[in-house]
């Protein structure tokens, strides 16, 4: 899909971070845009900002974790804009810890909106994309957590995994069927967004602190994240690579090609164990 002027997007987790960075890049192309987030006050004040810069928006509160919130998103699309042309399943949270550490609510909340939440985008929005027989992509966000052999937070990884596997497997039955709709996964490295804050947004609010106090190694390993966090790519950048990768029909979004010699690392020993 070259031609972006005019179409529809729709991006959920729209109203900060990378969401926001795909919607306002999405607007400076002349798309007609659809924001989606939990965050009801801060899709708003997104929303606002596109308009009075001249862009089509509409704005939709949408927990994606809901399959039932995913369809009226979609029904309320093409009511206002009577087609939908690129779908950014990109939505994302984190929470917990080692995998036998972290919460059944932590592993809840974080496949419910990460993994979850990008299947009920995929069958939600494809199966109409597809009867509109025009040119279409889907751009699901992973991370390079989804495809290297170790992450802190074993829900986000596993959450992440699944999502690489899912764009793998979209693309792919795209391809056989000779779609005019095509599929990316964005596989980020550090990028500056608040994903080390979501759970001012998780159900019910945040949990309450841990009993034990956190140990030296974990102190380290959440100052190590937040720096790198605060220091990373802009939201923008990342924008800029998904549509480059959206008008090249490019399966894999790498923003940070530096970062992949842990995932050779990964592949090779995969490979050495044959």
């Amino acid at each position: 899909m070259k031609e972006l002027r005019d179409r529809v997007a729709v991006i959920t987790g729209a109203a900060s971070g990378i969401g926001q960075g795909l919607a306002e890049r999405c607007a400076r192309e002349g798309m007609r845009v659809v924001l989606a987030d939990v965050e009801e006050e801060a899709l708003r004040r997104v929303g606002a900002e596109l308009e009075g810069a001249g862009a089509r928006v509409l704005c939709v509160r949408t927990d994606v974790s809901r399959a039932g919130d995913v369809e009226a998103l979609a029904e309320r699309t093409l009511s206002a804009f009577g087609a939908v042309h690129l779908v950014c399943n990109n939505a994302g949270v984190a929470a917990g810890g080692v995998a036998w550490e972290a919460s059944s609510e932590d592993w809840d909340w974080v496949l419910g909106v990460n993994l979850l939440g990008v299947i009920h985008g995929v069958r939600t929005f494809v199966p109409r994309m597809l009867a509109q027989d025009t040119e279409g992509h889907v751009v699901n966000t992973a991370s390079l957590a989804g495809v290297l052999p170790f992450h802190p937070s074993a829900p986000y990884q596993v959450s992440k995994a699944g999502v690489v596997a899912l764009t793998e497997q979209l693309h792919g039955s795209l391809k056989m069927r000779g779609a005019k709709v095509g599929a990316s996964v964005l596989c980020p490295g550090w990028v500056r967004t608040r994903i080390l804050d979501a759970a001012r947004n998780r159900p019910g609010g945040p949990p309450p602190p841990p009993v034990a106090p956190p140990t030296p190694a974990q102190v380290a390993m959440n100052a190590y994240l937040r720096q790198e966090v605060e220091a990373g790519m802009t939201p923008a950048r990342v924008a800029d690579q998904v549509l480059a990768a959206v008008r090249e029909q490019r399966l894999y979004v790498i923003t940070h090609p530096e970062m992949l010699g842990d995932v050779r690392t990964r592949m090779e020993a995969l490979l050495a164990s044959a």
